[in-house]
Formats: C-alpha cells, sequence, structure tokens
C-alpha cells in the first residue's frame, strides 16, 4: 500500500505556509495548484482534502475567508502567523517528507511506465515468435505458403490490437498525470527513450 503524502495533522500546518506566503490571500484551487506545483505534478489533492481543514482552521482562529466574486479568498491571520512560528521546528520536518514524497511518487510513474512497456515487448515478441514458428511448420508448397500468409496476417491484427491498447493505456495515464498537476518531461523523456529501445529490440527479433 502507498504511504500517505503527508502524515496526520501535517497537511493543515502546510496549507498555513503556503498562505502565508501570499500576501493577497489564495482561492481553494490556488491551493490545491500550489500542491501540485510543490510535489511536481506527483500529487494533487482533491477538493474534499482541501476545503474540510481551511474549514477548521477558520473555526480556529487561524484563517478568514472573503467572497471574491463567486470564490472564496482565504488568508492566515496573525494567530496561523503564531502557529507557523511556534511550529517551525515542524514545518522544516513536513518540507523534508514532501521531498522524499515527490521522489516516491515520481518512481512509481516511471514504475507504471516501465511496467507497460516491458509487457508490450513481451507481447510482442510472443507474437513474432508464434509467426516464425507457424511459417516453418506450414512447409514450403503454395498452399501451405497461402496459410502461413494467412496466419501471419492474423498475428499482424493481434499485434496491432496489442499496440492498440497499449497506447490507450499510456495516454490514459499521461493524461491522468497531467489532470493532477504537470507532466514532467523526464516522464515524457522516459517514454520516448524506452519506445527506441523497445522498437529496435522487437524489429532485431523479427528479422531472425
Amino acid at each position: 500500500m502507498t504511504p500517505p503524502v503527508f502524515a496526520h495533522g501535517h497537511l493543515r500546518l502546510y496549507l498555513l505556509s503556503l498562505l502565508a506566503e501570499s500576501e493577497s490571500g489564495m482561492h481553494g484551487y490556488e491551493l490545491i495548484q500550489a500542491l501540485g506545483e510543490r510535489f511536481g505534478g506527483t500529487y494533487l489533492p482533491s477538493a474534499g482534502t482541501i476545503y474540510p481543514r481551511l474549514a477548521k482552521l477558520e473555526d480556529e482562529g487561524l484563517v478568514t475567508k472573503a467572497a471574491d466574486g463567486r470564490k472564496t479568498v482565504y488568508a492566515i491571520t496573525a494567530a496561523g502567523r503564531s502557529e507557523l512560528a511556534a511550529r517551525e521546528s515542524e514545518l522544516n520536518g513536513i518540507e523534508n517528507d514532501v521531498t522524499d514524497s515527490v521522489r516516491r511518487l515520481a518512481d512509481e510513474v516511471r514504475s507504471s511506465v516501465n511496467d507497460a512497456m516491458r509487457t508490450l515487448r513481451a507481447d510482442l515478441a510472443a507474437a513474432a515468435r508464434e509467426a516464425r514458428t507457424e511459417a516453418r511448420a506450414s512447409g514450403q508448397s503454395t498452399r501451405a505458403d497461402g496459410d502461413a500468409h494467412g496466419q501471419s496476417r492474423a498475428q499482424l491484427q493481434q499485434a496491432e490490437a496489442v499496440l492498440t491498447d497499449f497506447r490507450a493505456a499510456i495516454r490514459s495515464e499521461l493524461r491522468m498525470q497531467l489532470s493532477r498537476g504537470e507532466l514532467k518531461r523526464e516522464v515524457v523523456d522516459q517514454l520516448r527513450a524506452g519506445l527506441d529501445e523497445l522498437r529496435r529490440s522487437i524489429t532485431a527479433a523479427l528479422k531472425q
């Protein structure tokens, strides 16, 4: 099970620190985006996670809220700044935990991409081996050649289906990552490098 990004009570303190950095206050959506930026797009909390904590901070007199058109602006109070000052060492520890969480979440993203590429590589290699085996078993006669050609076309269709499934799965992962914040360039570079390696591997297998 993936460990939580924030320990109990740490998210509310981190929200206070974000508000303390803003001179004019922040909307709830801006706080969510700010958290996403701090985590390099690997973590984006939901509104259901943020707003109850803001309401609790307001009840405790640590933040205020004011209407700004259809949105609500939250601002830290003097009591909130005193709370931050009193817990400065704890906040420093949270910053270190955030750094560790960013690295862990980035590793999970890379792992999911690598797993998908390994699965595709195995499926395509298996399809190539089956096609070669069936072609050799079919013999050299005209009829056998025709059968082998039909079987190869079936294998091609299977390979294309695997490619379509892979593209859809990776596209879904990338769009989900983008919806959470920022799609990191390192992930795209890794995807490009992995696909180049996969292309070379499959091309070599098909030539055997």
